[in-house]
C-alpha cells in the first residue's frame, strides 16, 4: 500500500496540466486517493471469505485429534483392561507401548486444556 501511495500524489498533480474542470479534478483526485484504500479493503474481505472456508473444516481436518485420543485410549484399554482378563484365561496379548503413546496423550489433553481456558476467557470462538 506505501508503493500506491507514492505513486498516487505524482498522478494527483499531473491532473493540474490535463484537466481544466475543477469539479472533475477534484472528484478524480478523490478516486486516486482512496485508490489504495479500496485495494487494501478487497485484499482484506477476499482474506475473511478464505478464512470461513478454512474455519468450516472438514472431517479430516477436525477429525484427527479425536482420532489419535481414540488410538492411544485403544492401547490402554488393551494394556489395562483386555490383556489382563484374556490372561485369566490363559490368552496372551501382546502389550501397548505406553512410553509412546503418553507424550501424544499428555500432548492432547495439555493442548485440550488450554483449548477450554481459552474459550472460558473468552478469547477463542
Amino acid at each position: 500500500m506505501n508503493i500506491l501511495t507514492k505513486l498516487i500524489d505524482p498522478i494527483t498533480t499531473l491532473l493540474d496540466k490535463f484537466i481544466v474542470d475543477k469539479d472533475q479534478k477534484a472528484t478524480l483526485a478523490h478516486e486516486i486517493a482512496t485508490l489504495a484504500s479500496k485495494q487494501a479493503q478487497q485484499i482484506a474481505l477476499a482474506q475473511i471469505k478464505t478464512n470461513q472456508q478454512e474455519a468450516r473444516g472438514n472431517w479430516w481436518q477436525s477429525g484427527w485429534r479425536p482420532a489419535t485420543g481414540w488410538v492411544c485410549v485403544l492401547g490402554f484399554a488393551v494394556n489395562f483392561l483386555i490383556s489382563p482378563l484374556a490372561a485369566g484365561f490363559g490368552i496372551v496379548i501382546p502389550q501397548a507401548d505406553t512410553s509412546v503413546m503418553m507424550p501424544v496423550l499428555m500432548g492432547l489433553l495439555g493442548l485440550g486444556t488450554m483449548r477450554t481456558i481459552e474459550r472460558t476467557k473468552g478469547v477463542g470462538k
